[in-house]
């Protein structure tokens, strides 16, 4: 029987850490990782550019103080220059460990992707899933950062209510 196996997915829902996302890639160091972003799939010659640790403390519209740790990769879609491979999960995963030699990667931090094309701006990304198939390469597909109102999505509102944000809240606790 010649039954092709479906790939195995693994997904994030945009909300990876870095150990999980580091863990789910590890069995498959002998592949190439491949982005897909923004209805894009990155070109082999990619580069990840920098690595960032941030801690962030923040003050949402609605008065509610929150803090957390990101860990966040610059990627640049370039064209291959020599062989047209893309990058192994191994050379990824050695980049990681350099950057975490020098910078303190906190394991849990959620992880953020920054991503473009020369002369064109930085897309956000959250991780969405990994796609493993049999063949040479692991599909990462990276997910749109939206922009929200996190008093208006931490609360459920019945139909009608006004957000605090809208023109017409009243002194209802925004900045």
């Amino acid at each position: 029987m010649n039954a092709s196996a479906s790939p195995l997915t693994i997904e994030f829902g945009g909300d990876a850490s870095l150990d999980g996302f580091r863990a789910a890639l590890k069995p498959h160091a002998g592949k190439g990782l491949v982005l897909h972003y923004g209805e894009r799939t990155i070109r082999p010659g990619y580069h990840v550019t920098e690595v960032k640790a941030g801690s962030f403390v923040t003050l949402d519209c609605g008065g509610n103080p929150d803090a957390w740790r990101e860990t966040i990769l610059q990627v640049e879609d370039i064209e291959a220059t020599a062989d047209g491979d893309f990058m192994s999960v191994a050379k990824f995963e050695r980049i990681l460990q350099r950057v975490a030699e020098r910078l303190e990667l906190e394991a849990d931090a959620r992880l953020t992707f920054e991503v473009g094309q020369p002369g064109e701006p930085m897309q956000i990304f959250d991780v969405g899933a990994l796609e493993i198939a049999g063949g040479e390469q692991i599909v990462l597909k990276l997910e749109g950062r939206p922009a929200i109102c996190k008093p208006r999505h931490r609360l459920e509102q019945p139909a009608g209510a006004t957000a605090c944000c809208s023109s017409k809240a009243s002194g209802g606790g925004c900045c």
